[in-house]
């Protein structure tokens, strides 16, 4: 079963271990990385969960708020351990991501932006029911910027 769970001074490090397959790096920060940009984004409400089946971390990822118009949640990093890749745990942990959020009720929207060379991701999020917002940022020309309602 897997389920979300806050990190904390108790396991931030097993986050921290978290590996991912060589080309895959290219595309989120480390997962050491990820717990930093949690902290760094506190100001924006950030929250960085392990995403764990059974009682180890084998993934991560970050949430925060999104201040500019139209406000809404950023998924800003999602991963999971190479480890344990295509074995449904990225769609369950994706669904309980966005249940939260649901649950939360503070926006209507949830927004990551993904390199647009990482297809097995924008597939996940597409499957999930993200759709590509039209939105182009020029400062990263090789992403594309998914949208999901809540």
């Amino acid at each position: 079963m897997v389920y979300l769970k806050e990190v904390d001074e108790n396991n931030w490090k097993e986050i921290a271990a978290l590996e991912l397959f060589e080309e895959q790096k290219s595309f989120l920060d480390t997962p050491l990385g990820i717990v930093a940009r949690g902290y760094v984004y506190r100001n924006c409400n950030a929250k960085v969960f392990g995403i764990a089946n059974e009682e180890k971390i084998i993934g991560a990822a970050l949430i925060r708020d999104f201040d500019e118009e139209p406000v809404g949640y950023d998924l800003q990093q999602f991963m999971i351990d190479k480890n344990f890749q295509n074995k449904g745990y990225g769609r369950q942990a994706l669904e309980l991501i966005l249940n939260y959020l649901k649950a939360e009720k503070r926006f209507d929207r949830v927004e990551i932006c993904v390199k647009k060379a990482d297809i097995p991701a924008i597939k996940l999020y597409e499957k999930a029911g993200f759709k590509n917002s039209g939105y182009f940022d020029e400062s990263v020309p090789d992403c594309v910027n998914l949208i999901y309602f809540l």
